[in-house]
């Protein structure tokens, strides 16, 4: 038994040789010092190369189905290398729907291969580390990078260009890697897994807009939203504000399709009942808004999408949210 190595595209595929030359996940795998010490089988695959800007909702559900083949068939544990733009992403889309105890493990690089300084080798021998640790199973999604395991549910991409770019704003790490070594300190809450195979043609056509509210915001961009869009997640102020003329604007769209309101901060929860004020969080969930909790916007949209590709009601969105919002 060994670990299942899934390469897509991104920074770590990156040749540097010619033009768009991508390396193969063997190749990926061959540069990283050590790992053939670790005594773990590779099964290495290479799955959608493209940036990770590219990649679909539905692409990364058919990795995670040969992710959960490969787990029946014997893996101990999953690696995805991937562009780092939309990690976070597809990370909690893979937690969302993975019910083994096998840990799925994501990573990737900031530094392309041929640069001094590069990560990519670092970061795909801790994930693999990762993946085979007993440590890490019933874990779900993880994020592996810069020596730190990140859970899923909390990791966002915070810099353009760091090596250290991905952090967890409200828990931190759950684990590190020291000395080669897995140490897990803390165990991301689970929830029951989503159903992972929703229908594909109700998927490509649930589609959810991501409104980030800004100063002087009057929702005009938002007019004629419910005709064309199955589902609204609204970044707003702090703890969950939106200047007074846009309530109304929001209260009547969520009339007709879920409308989630999250923070646009990056750390922290929306809060329920503080504030009073015209566009307050208050005001807002009276007007028929959902709460986001404290899943960050773009997570918050992986959740809506998948939840209304899957047939869910606006009381199912809800209380899917309250579960893991």
């Amino acid at each position: 038994m060994g670990v299942a190595l899934f390469a897509l595209g991104g920074t770590i595929s990156v040749s540097g040789r010619a033009q768009g030359e991508r390396l193969t996940g063997a190749e990926i795998a061959a540069a990283v010092p050590g790992l053939d010490r670790l005594g773990v089988a590779l099964d290495v695959r290479d799955v959608h190369a493209v940036p990770s800007g590219s990649l679909t909702f539905a692409q990364v559900l058919d990795v995670v189905d040969e992710a959960s083949r490969a787990v029946a068939a014997g893996a101990v544990g999953v690696v995805v290398t991937q562009g780092t733009d939309t990690l976070e992403e597809t990370a909690f889309l893979a937690d969302l729907v993975w019910h083994h105890e096998a840990p799925f493990v994501l990573t990737g690089a900031m530094r392309q291969p041929a640069m001094a300084g590069a990560d990519g080798p670092a970061n795909v021998l801790a994930a693999v580390s990762v993946a085979a640790s007993r440590a890490a199973r019933g874990l779900g999604a993880l994020v592996a990078f810069n020596d730190e395991v990140h859970a899923a549910r909390w990791v966002r991409k915070s810099h353009s260009t760091s090596t250290a770019a991905f952090v967890s704003a409200d828990a931190g790490p759950v684990g590190h890697l020291v000395e080669g070594e897995v140490r897990v300190f803390a165990a991301p809450p689970r929830r029951a897994a989503l159903p992972a195979d929703p229908d594909r043609a109700r998927l490509a056509a649930s589609r959810v807009a991501l409104h980030c509210v800004s100063l002087d915001d009057d929702g005009g961009p938002l007019e004629g939203l419910a005709d064309t869009h199955g589902g609204l997640v609204v970044a707003g102020f702090g703890a969950g504000h939106v200047p007074g003329p846009l309530a109304p604007v929001l209260g009547a769209l969520a009339r007709r399709i879920p409308v989630v309101l999250t923070s646009r901060t990056g750390g922290g929860p929306v809060l329920r009942r503080t504030y009073r004020a015209p566009g307050s969080e208050t005001d807002l969930q009276e007007r028929g808004l959902i709460s986001g909790g404290r899943l960050d916007p773009y997570k918050a949209r992986v959740l809506l999408r998948l939840l209304l590709a899957s047939g869910a009601g606006r009381d199912e969105v809800a209380a899917a949210f309250a579960a893991r919002g």
